[in-house]
């Protein structure tokens, strides 16, 4: 059986995803799909908006066959190991022959030879990085700047500069990095976005809407709002988990703990913390005590710089949150990639595959986490239970569920 890999967020699952996940059987050739996505807390560092059991239904409904999660550790990462860890993830499976990514330009081939220079990161890249953050670059500006400067034979620096301030385009070019670095034979391949831009705030005339203009319609006037946008499955899922208390999640419902967080931690406490770099915390303590109103929202508005990036800020936040420090955070300890392979749901087609990848899998496969011990999973639970205590409807079996449930089957 050919399986394609997909790595993913859904937040929430809308009709673009349906094409992506579409494209992917159709570009590889493969029977099966197999999804990596992230828990409660995503790459952007927001939480999302529906938690992550309602969102391995929308996949599986929507054409995936086999859901693993992406530790947190990686989840809420830059691009570089968030990528890493996800590729990873796929890779240790045994079963996964080939990788579709979206991406803006569908051009694979620039991306790729890209991906091969920079695999090895070249010698002064990195000073190359810190000279353009020294100039008030954010980092993915920064990234992008170096990166394009390395740029091979036959990819126009200029070009290549343009290539990668796509969002799409960056994630898939570290996809590409990772592979070389695995020393993966899994095959890419890339499926062009289609309808809607990546941070598209409204919706357009047709029914692909991007995640964004989707989330704005949820959190202003309910799933119905969103009804033109996504499939019939998910927006039965989005009615439950909205009648049921368990949604919308924002960061306004975070505030108190966090902001509590912010506000009692000394400066060399806050300096431990993943992502509270250059200064940080010394930002993050002069701001809590000028703010207008005590809201996330009103911190991150205050905190943003053209060098601190929302996103930036946002990751920080969780792992202020969560309590990610930069030792558990290190490249050191990223490196090592994920300890197993945490299985969030599967239809029978994915149920095929875990059959399988008992011979071929290289990592722990976890059905039930309170049957498995790894640092990584005590940092998924911990997520977790933070972002139970999130919801209208607290329920301390739904915020301690990793013990409890098993994973999704449909």
């Amino acid at each position: 059986m050919k399986a394609v890999g997909v790595i993913v967020e859904y937040n929430p699952l809308h009709n673009g995803h349906v094409h992506h996940l579409q494209e992917a059987r159709r570009l590889s050739g493969a029977d099966a799909v197999v999804a990596v996505m992230s828990g409660p807390f995503l790459q952007r560092g927001e939480p999302a908006i529906v938690g992550k059991r309602a969102r391995t239904e929308m996949a599986l409904h929507a054409g995936a066959d086999l859901v693993f999660e992406l530790p947190v550790a990686y989840a809420v990462q830059p691009a570089e190991w968030f990528a890493f860890g996800a590729v990873s993830l796929l890779h240790r499976t045994g079963v996964v022959d080939s990788l579709c990514f979206g991406s803006e330009s569908g051009d694979l081939d620039s991306l790729q030879r890209i991906a091969r220079v920079l695999a090895v990161e070249p010698a002064g890249m990195r000073e190359d990085i810190a000279r353009r953050l020294r100039e008030g670059a954010s980092y993915p500006a920064a990234y992008a700047g170096a990166a394009a400067a390395l740029a091979p034979g036959g990819v126009d620096a200029h070009d290549a500069a343009a290539l990668l301030e796509q969002p799409n385009n960056s994630l898939g070019l570290h996809y590409l990095i990772a592979l070389q670095r695995l020393g993966s034979a899994i095959q890419p391949f890339t499926a062009a976005r289609t309808g809607a831009a990546y941070h598209e705030a409204t919706p357009g005339p047709g029914a692909i809407a991007s995640a964004t203009a989707v989330r704005r319609l949820l959190m202003a006037d309910g799933p119905d709002a969103a009804a033109p946008y996504v499939p019939a499955a998910t927006l039965a899922i989005l009615h439950r988990e909205w009648q049921e208390g368990r949604a919308p999640i924002h960061w306004e419902r975070f505030a108190q703990p966090l902001l509590h967080l912010a506000a009692t931690r000394r400066a060399f406490e806050l300096e431990r913390i993943a992502e509270v770099t250059e200064g940080l915390e010394h930002r993050l303590s002069r701001t809590l005590a000028q703010l207008p109103e005590p809201s996330v929202e009103s911190l991150l508005n205050a905190l943003k710089t053209k060098r601190y990036t929302r996103t930036k800020l946002q990751r920080m936040l969780a792992h202020l949150l969560l309590n990610h420090t930069k030792a558990e955070c290190s490249p050191e300890q990223l490196a090592a990639g994920p300890g197993y392979l945490r299985v969030l749901g599967f239809n029978t087609q994915g149920q095929s595959l875990l059959k399988q990848m008992k011979k071929t899998a290289s990592l722990p496969v976890v059905l039930k986490p309170s049957t498995f011990t790894h640092n990584q999973l005590e940092l998924d639970i911990q997520a977790q239970v933070a972002y139970g205590l999130a919801c209208e409807n607290r329920d301390t079996r739904r915020m301690f569920s990793d013990y409890y449930e098993s994973p999704v089957r449909v």
